[in-house]
């Protein structure tokens, strides 16, 4: 009676550490997609994003959790009659980039600048198969965006990408929520080059109307003057 107790306290607290993923319309074809991993002991968010396009759905970052790589597919086919054309990797940390494998399985192109694909290789992770070019626009059936590294910040290898139609910034970890109380995981960061790069994010892109972050509540768009606020009292210190 103790083992069965026991071995169902195990799977009430597996099952506590895990959560499905979640979808959420931000404007037109775009949407936020949330999955779950635990970090110091808790359960925390990563978001990632989709943009549906007329050739089909581009998906930036992978999911932080790998048991939601093939949910994620399916959820975007079933939600829109879509598939994934393209992964576009913003650093190469779990949360971001360890699903290159699994997609390019799929048979879906994966993308990434060469700092980030020297990082995973590093760590062990399949690469992407497309190497990205610091400052790279696209155009992609309806959809035109622009992929920019600004410099180093949450981590040497971050890059964001840019909508200018929808005015919308995608920054994955390099910009934390405006919820966020401290820069959270900067092992790998550069707390003093990250200023100087989210300034040039500031004056190439204007002000956005949708700013995208990596982890937390991603709705309020002050999240990149939130995030040079935090690194401001950070560097004072």
């Amino acid at each position: 009676m103790k083992k069965i107790i026991f071995i169902l306290s195990i799977f009430i607290t597996l099952n506590s550490f895990s959560q499905e993923l979640k979808i959420e319309k931000v404007t037109c074809n775009f949407y936020v997609y949330t999955t779950f991993n635990l970090y110091k002991g808790e359960l925390v968010s990563a978001n990632a994003m989709y943009v549906l396009t007329s050739e089909g759905a581009i998906l930036f970052d992978t999911p932080w959790d790998s048991t939601q790589y093939e949910p994620l597919i399916d959820s975007i086919w079933i939600r829109h009659h879509q598939k994934i054309i393209m992964v576009i990797g913003t650093h190469s940390h779990n949360d971001r980039s360890a699903g290159f494998s699994f997609f390019q399985k799929k048979g879906i192109a994966t993308y990434a600048i060469a700092l980030t694909d020297s990082f995973l290789v590093k760590d062990h992770h399949a690469p992407s198969t497309n190497i990205l070019q610091p400052d790279q626009k696209f155009n992609i059936g309806n959809e035109s965006f622009e992929v920019y590294f600004p410099g180093a910040g949450h981590t040497l290898d971050n890059i964001v990408a840019w909508f200018p139609k929808e005015k919308l910034l995608y920054g994955g970890c390099f910009i934390k929520s405006a919820e966020a109380t401290d820069l959270g995981y900067i092992k790998e960061s550069d707390t003093k080059e990250w200023p100087k790069s989210i300034e040039r994010i500031k004056k190439k892109f204007g002000k956005p109307a949708y700013v995208i972050s990596g982890h937390d509540d991603w709705h309020d768009a002050s999240s990149l003057d939130h995030t040079l606020q935090l690194l401001t009292e950070f560097n004072k210190q």
